[in-house]
């Protein structure tokens, strides 16, 4: 990536774990922004190239890091204690953040499972974000069968690192084949989830539903009308109960689940980049 500095870490994540990061800085633009990224199951903080390339050139600089259990992270691939896991992981990696890039304007972006993670961390944790952006978050109806969940809920309780197979269709994740075709291909791309797991996303979800009106930061959602692997039903009803008045959702007809990744992904990321661009300065007390 031409005139964009990568730089790759660990850092101390809950209970001492020591996660993968990196962050991709401008060389020719003063940093005017950061954009913190939560990728989704499975996949790993390098899947935002397109995202990475348009915004920082325009003065973002943005970090991301792989989940415990992802990509180059330790741990049981995709296997939490609890979702306060996720929680404390992400709390520990924007105090790293922002101890690197102090006083700039600090945003959330997370994607599919990332979408859940940065939602449940705003409505708790508000405080310093200028705003987050979900780009189809799972808070709906998800492509894993009723079946597998419902033996997930009851192996949760008994046998909580069970490891099945998500049954996520990749097919469904972008319109463009050769996107389909590396996501396929990735090393550092798994397609297993756990018993605890999966019961943790369902309980998170219906704990996010619940409280959408606690919401208080501006918020943008980004969904595919054609997504099959997080429907977009659950970010319209998030969204529908959210109060807080600086709230949009951008609808693609018939894109699928990796919008940025998507053919047309350059009209969505522009969308992100305008959003970003409005949400600069601070809002005013009145």
């Amino acid at each position: 990536m031409s005139a964009i500095t990568n730089h790759e870490g660990r850092f101390a994540a809950h209970g001492g774990l020591e996660l993968y990061y990196q962050s991709w800085t401008p060389q020719e633009a003063p940093t005017r922004g950061v954009v913190v990224i939560v990728h989704g199951i499975g996949e790993h903080s390098s899947a935002y190239r397109n995202v990475v390339e348009r915004l920082a050139p325009a003065g973002f600089t943005l970090y991301g890091f792989d989940l415990r259990g992802h990509g180059r992270s330790p741990g049981q691939r995709a296997f939490i204690n609890s979702w306060d896991d996720y929680r404390q992981d992400l709390r520990a990696f924007m105090r790293f953040v922002q101890a690197q890039q102090p006083a700039q304007p600090l945003f959330l972006l997370g994607h599919s499972m990332g979408g859940i993670i940065v939602l449940d961390y705003t409505l708790r944790y508000p405080e310093d974000l200028r705003g987050v952006i979900a780009i189809a978050p799972a808070i709906g109806q998800i492509g894993i069968s009723p079946v597998l969940m419902t033996i997930a809920r009851f192996l949760s309780r008994v046998r909580p690192t069970f490891s099945m197979k998500s049954g996520l269709d990749a097919a469904a994740i972008s319109r463009d084949p050769q996107v389909v075709a590396a996501y396929k291909a990735d090393p550092l791309v798994h397609d297993v989830g756990t018993a605890r797991l999966a019961a943790e996303v369902e309980r998170t979800v219906a704990w996010i539903q619940a409280h959408a009106a606690d919401l208080r930061v501006p918020l943008l959602i980004q969904h595919g009308q054609a997504d099959r692997i997080a429907q977009p039903d659950g970010s319209r009803r998030f969204i529908d109960n959210v109060t807080e008045p600086d709230k949009e959702l951008h609808e693609y007809p018939g894109a699928f689940h990796q919008v940025h990744n998507d053919l047309g992904h350059e009209a969505a990321i522009a969308d992100l980049l305008a959003w970003l661009e409005r949400h600069l300065a601070p809002r005013s007390a009145g």
